[in-house]
């Protein structure tokens, strides 16, 4: 028997919940670029998610974990191995007083406006940020500057081996756009934030500002992953922001195949249809190369590239 249909049986024999052979990847991609996954598990709860990793251990099985898939390139060849999501089973969110407890599936512009609701002021940055609360911790995103580290008091995670444990603030090692999560093999589970009493209207009218200035300066009819690059501050202080920098180099609606950089906005690449991975990476490279050229600056992406082995890193790495 091949490990793969062995893998099957034992997560079959556990009564695990939704799994699926020869998933798309592409169906999980806010790039809707991406290659078939061997298995594809979609766990209800942490019991499940737990024997999941025990399977996967003992198979010698890589396993890959997502959320929304915002923030990744998937392979055009997909991944050989089991890509876990974890989805609305973990999307739990409760608030008493100004603390919240929120799941990892949670989305996070639902999150924002709960929160404003209960009037709590803290995470209007947040509301336009199309994700789920896990890939956030992760990559300790936000917007205007800010960052969900901020407001993070600790935050609950399970190792490979199935084990569960929390992390407080000071051991998650927030800096901008980065976490201990993007070092270490922790699954994000979940994570308890603390915010201050703030004025409903005010917040909900501030949140609805941020809306509108995204709707007007972000694409969003085509198929895109968001930001592609992190804003480096030393260059933001010399140079601007990736997006107004790839713009001055005359980049703007370049592109490569399926894979365009947006005419909304320079720092997002669209898929105006059939894009594939290796196109997009192409025209990362070329972007790269561009503003370095220019500015003597590497740009970093704050966009993971997932490896046909399972591999997670920023894409910049690859190439």
């Amino acid at each position: 028997m091949s490990t793969l249909k062995k893998t099957i049986t034992l997560l079959k024999s556990k009564k695990i919940s939704n799994v699926v052979c020869g998933e798309i990847l592409s169906k999980h991609s806010a790039w809707e670029i991406g290659g078939p996954a061997d298995i594809f598990v979609t766990p209800i709860g942490s019991h499940e998610l737990s024997s999941i990793l025990k399977i996967a251990k003992a198979q010698s099985l890589p396993v890959v974990v997502i959320g929304s898939g915002s923030n990744l390139l998937f392979d055009d060849s997909g991944v050989r191995g089991i890509v876990i999501k974890i989805d609305t089973s973990f999307s739990s969110v409760e608030i008493e007083n100004n603390r919240i407890l929120a799941g990892a599936g949670a989305w996070v512009p639902c999150l924002a406006r709960a929160v404003a609701k209960a009037g709590l002021t803290g995470l209007e940055h947040i509301v336009g940020i199309p994700g789920t609360f896990g890939g956030l911790i992760y990559m300790n995103g936000g917007s205007l500057r800010k960052n969900i580290g901020e407001s993070v008091r600790e935050v609950y995670v399970m190792d490979r081996e199935g084990t569960q444990h929390k992390i407080s603030r000071e051991e998650c090692q927030f800096t901008y756009r980065h976490s201990l999560f993007q070092q270490t093999d922790y699954i994000i589970l979940g994570a308890e934030l603390e915010c201050q009493a703030g004025e409903s209207l005010a917040i909900r009218q501030e949140m609805l500002g941020i809306l509108r200035s995204r709707s007007i300066k972000f694409p969003r009819k085509m198929p895109n992953c968001g930001s592609v690059f992190v804003s480096d501050p030393a260059m933001y202080d010399s140079y601007g922001a990736p997006g107004k920098i790839i713009e001055e180099c005359m980049l703007k609606g370049f592109s490569v195949g399926g894979a365009e950089v947006s005419r909304h906005h320079a720092n997002f690449i669209v898929n105006t249809g059939k894009a594939t991975s290796v196109q997009v990476m192409k025209l990362i490279n070329m972007i790269r190369r561009a503003v370095y050229v220019r500015t003597n600056y590497w740009l970093r992406c704050e966009v993971r590239f997932v490896t046909s082995s399972g591999i997670i890193s920023p894409l910049h790495e690859f190439l």
